[in-house]
This record gives C-alpha cells, sequence and structure tokens, in this order.
C-alpha cells in the first residue's frame, strides 16, 4: 500500500473525519505535505484561507494534495468570526477566542518525560479549579496540555482580548511551575523542552491527525490518562482516543485568567512581543529586521517571476503542484525569451515538436491565462525538452530564496500581494507582467514583504490630499508597525 493509500485510508475513518472537521472548524486550516524531503503548507484555496466546514471535505482535501503528499493537519490557535479573506485574519478584533496549549518536546525514545511534564502541569492546573476543561494530546514526539477555549465566560473575553488571556494563562503556569521541569530537563539529559507559543497567527496539531514524518497518530486523554499512556496508543490502526477536547465548563478558568493577567499583563492585543518562557532550551537569538538603511539580500528577478506566477496560477486553478510547475516554466521561458528576443516562440524553446515522441513523449499546447504553454502528457509543463516537477521549483526557486528570507513568508506575502489585483488583470499576460511583475521586481522584499507598495498604492489612488499626509520616510515612519507584522508573520507557521 502506497503512502497516499495509507494516509486517504485514516482519513476515510468516519470518527477521524468529525474529528477534524468539527475541531477545527472556524478555525484557519494548514494541510502540510512534502516534496524531496522539503515540506510543503497549503493555506489558501486560489485567494481565500483553507477552512474546513465538514467531514466529507477532510478526505477531498487528502485527494486533491496527494501530489504533495498531504497527510497533517493544523489549525490557528484562535477561532473566527470571518474566515472569508486573508485581510479579515489581520483583525484581532475577528478573533472569537483562544486556546491556550503548553508545547511539550522531547524524543520519542524518552517519551516517559514529556508525560512526566504534562503530568506536572495539569496538577498544578487542576489546585487551581481547572478540570473539566483540560486536556493532554499526545503529538507524535511530544504533548500538549490545552484548556479549552470555552473555559473561559464570555463576560471575561468581552473586557480582555482572548490572546492576552491564552498567553497569560500559559506564562503564568510555566513559571509557576519551572523548578519542578528544570528537574525533569535535568534527567532527560536536556532533550524534554515546554514552552509557551500562543501568538495571534501560531497554528497546532488536529486530533486525530497523522504525524508530519510519523505514522503516528494525535491522539487526546484525559490528565488521569497519563499514568497508564505509551506511545501504543498513537498506533495508525489501533488508537486509543478520548473526544475531551469538547468537554468544557464555562467559567471554570475565569480565576486562573485573572491571576495569570495580574501577574503577566496584557501585551498579546496591544501588538507586543515579550519573550516568552522556554524551558529546556536556549532562546533563538531574534533575526534582526531588515530596515531603509540596511543591506538584506536580494531576491534575484528569475526567483521573483517563478515565485508570482507560481501563485497566479495557484490563485486561478487552486492547484499547488501544477502551480510550482507553471511558475518555473514561465520563469525560463521569459529568461530565454529575454535572451534570444521575443520572436523566440515557445514551440523552439520547448525543444521538441508538439505530439513527438523524443525525451518526453507526446505534448501539447495549452492556453493559461492568456498564454500558450507546452505541457506534457503527464499534466506537467515542460520547456527544453524537459519537466518542471515540484521539486525541481523547491530546488531552483525556494532554495535560493531560503538564505534570504523564509520562504513562507514570501509566500504568505506574494499571495497577499497578488490577491490585491482584479482576476481580469490576474488573468492576463501582458497586464500580469505589466502591473504585478514589473512594479516590485527589483525591490521584492521591501514591496511586498514589507508592504511599501501597499502604501504607495494607496497614496497613488488618493491624489493630492494624499500626497501632503504622505510621511517623509515611509520606512522609518511604519518601522514598528512593519515590525510587529514581520514578527508575527514569521512565527505563525511554527509547530510542534
Amino acid at each position: 500500500m502506497s503512502t497516499h493509500q495509507v494516509v486517504l485510508k485514516h482519513y476515510s475513518k468516519e470518527l477521524v473525519r468529525r474529528e477534524v472537521s468539527d475541531f477545527v472548524r472556524d478555525r484557519w486550516v494548514a494541510l502540510e505535505g512534502s516534496v524531496k524531503g522539503s515540506r510543503v503548507f497549503i493555506r489558501y484555496l486560489r485567494d481565500r484561507p483553507l477552512t474546513i466546514k465538514s467531514p466529507d471535505e477532510v478526505t477531498a482535501l487528502i485527494k486533491r494534495f496527494r501530489g504533495v503528499g498531504a497527510r497533517t493537519f493544523y489549525a490557528t490557535l484562535n477561532t473566527y468570526r470571518d474566515l472569508s479573506s486573508a485581510q479579515t485574519l489581520d483583525n484581532l478584533s475577528n478573533i472569537i477566542r483562544t486556546t491556550p496549549f503548553w508545547d511539550i518536546d522531547t524524543e520519542l525514545s524518552k517519551w516517559e518525560y514529556a508525560v512526566k511534564a504534562a503530568e506536572v502541569i495539569s496538577e498544578y492546573i487542576e489546585s487551581l479549579g481547572v478540570r473539566k476543561s483540560l486536556y493532554v494530546m499526545w503529538s507524535g514526539e511530544g504533548m500538549h496540555v490545552r484548556i479549552s477555549e470555552k473555559a473561559f465566560s464570555k463576560e471575561l473575553i468581552s473586557s480582555n482580548h482572548p490572546i492576552d488571556v491564552a498567553f497569560a494563562v500559559v506564562e503564568f503556569v510555566l513559571k509557576e511551575v519551572r523548578d519542578k521541569l528544570i528537574k525533569l530537563i535535568k534527567e532527560s539529559g536536556g532533550v524534554l523542552k515546554v514552552e509557551n507559543l500562543v501568538d495571534a497567527k501560531r497554528v497546532f496539531t488536529s486530533p486525530l491527525s497523522i504525524h508530519r514524518r510519523l505514522n503516528l497518530v494525535t491522539v487526546c486523554l484525559r490528565p488521569n490518562d497519563l499514568a497508564s499512556f505509551n506511545p501504543s496508543w498513537a498506533g495508525l490502526d489501533s488508537f486509543k482516543h478520548r473526544s475531551v477536547w469538547r468537554d468544557f465548563d464555562e467559567g471554570e478558568a475565569d480565576d486562573l485568567a485573572r491571576k495569570a493577567l495580574q501577574v503577566v499583563g496584557r501585551v498579546k492585543s496591544a501588538g507586543l512581543n515579550p519573550k516568552s518562557t522556554r524551558i529546556g532550551g536556549a532562546l533563538e537569538k531574534p533575526k534582526p529586521l531588515r530596515g531603509k538603511h540596511s543591506k538584506p539580500g536580494r531576491i534575484g528577478r528569475f526567483e521573483v517571476m517563478a515565485l508570482l506566477q507560481a501563485v497566479r496560477y495557484y490563485i486561478l486553478t487552486g492547484d499547488l503542484s501544477k502551480a510550482m510547475s507553471f511558475g518555473l516554466n514561465r520563469a525560463i521561458f521569459y529568461a530565454w525569451a529575454k535572451h534570444y528576443g521575443r520572436a523566440y516562440s515557445a514551440r523552439r524553446l520547448v525543444g521538441v515538436e508538439p505530439g513527438s515522441g523524443i525525451g518526453l513523449g507526446r505534448w501539447k499546447l495549452v492556453r493559461v491565462a492568456g498564454e500558450e504553454v507546452p505541457q506534457s502528457i503527464n499534466g506537467w509543463f515542460i520547456m527544453g525538452g524537459k519537466e518542471q516537477l515540484p521539486e525541481d521549483y523547491l530546488r531552483n526557486v525556494v532554495r535560493k530564496i531560503e538564505p534570504v528570507i523564509p520562504y513562507d513568508l514570501v509566500w504568505e506575502s506574494a499571495l497577499k500581494y497578488v490577491s490585491m489585483f482584479p482576476k481580469e488583470v490576474i488573468a492576463d499576460q501582458r497586464m500580469f507582467f505589466k502591473e504585478v511583475y514589473k512594479p516590485v521586481r527589483d525591490a521584492f522584499i521591501q514591496k511586498v514583504v514589507e508592504g511599501s507598495f501597499r502604501e504607495e498604492k494607496k497614496i497613488k489612488e488618493g491624489g493630492a490630499g494624499a500626497r501632503e499626509q504622505r510621511p517623509r520616510n515611509v520606512g522609518e515612519v511604519k518601522d514598528k508597525e512593519s515590525s510587529r507584522k514581520r514578527k508575527t508573520l514569521l512565527d505563525w507557521m511554527r509547530k510542534d
């Protein structure tokens, strides 16, 4: 049985489909796969945030993205009122509730230490009166201790932002049990790590999701199950799971939240990024932000073209695998066309005649977004007698961008940027080149990732009155705002 068949079999089980779809409802979903060892995340369908509203959609997504080995479902800590666009997700007032969780990492060979850490945290939380709303999850190589987001009363949430509540609760508990956790970390030989990962764009694993590398299932249990737990509970065909994430007692965590807020404060909704507690691992040094006068690396025109064309195809079709093929193909085409001249046709650049059996077998010209593009019998786009595969995109585009700036951030920013334009612009070859690619090709990080293109567009559309209000140095005036935005964008893809 192939890997895809194993994964599909799991997500075809009625219990699994129901647990995943019910848990991620009203959350922004992330689906993870991999191509040639490189991780791939699906966060959008076309230009809309990925969501799941029914059990059938769980199985359908696994089938749809089999080309990138889709296998693991994540969802945001937050539940939202509106998930219709990326812009609504940037609005903190759109958040309904946030799930507090304690992230416990270890190695599979030392799983007992994750259990012991979960016991320490759970016992302290229970001593403060939170019992029914408390549950634990085995994630494959570690554990989460979670409190249901519904354990906080509407009155508490109405006067305190949900992110502030979740962050403060996790931070407070970790500080209170720090000494006991440090003892366990020493006993584990430094393998164990426990930390507070609560922030606005964080995602975590859905119940009954398959681990991203191991054929193990994320299972839920009660704290009193920890004494008898072992990793066999997470077996793919024999998992032992309790749907305890559904249980809560509204208001039972209010006293804990008030105490935590008094000690930690309300920091997250103010856009601050205080150093959160991490026990058992050296804190990463924050990466310096690239300001106006710094000298960051630069993404080349070839990589910008490939990226934006991939995003363009993905928005128009929703097919991530072929989007990577299309993006690399168009970048190669325009690079060669520039070298040989515009009269050098797509047919000549393919390297073989249509319908021939040379190299790739039969192929044809297909019309995509106003362009004639060569496509092989396998469905991949071709150039120079060679198919452009997703792994080629990862090697020639992603791995050249990564040393300059995290690719996840670049993809997210590019999706938001291209989605600004009307569909008629995205779907037209000449308009896309002129209005989307050309204005940012030599300053992609500054204009797209750091957002100065949006500011320029607003000023241009606002007329003379807007120009009078324009900051003399947009980069400097928006430094604090862009720093906060960059931080959350860089952080949101971190997972357990």
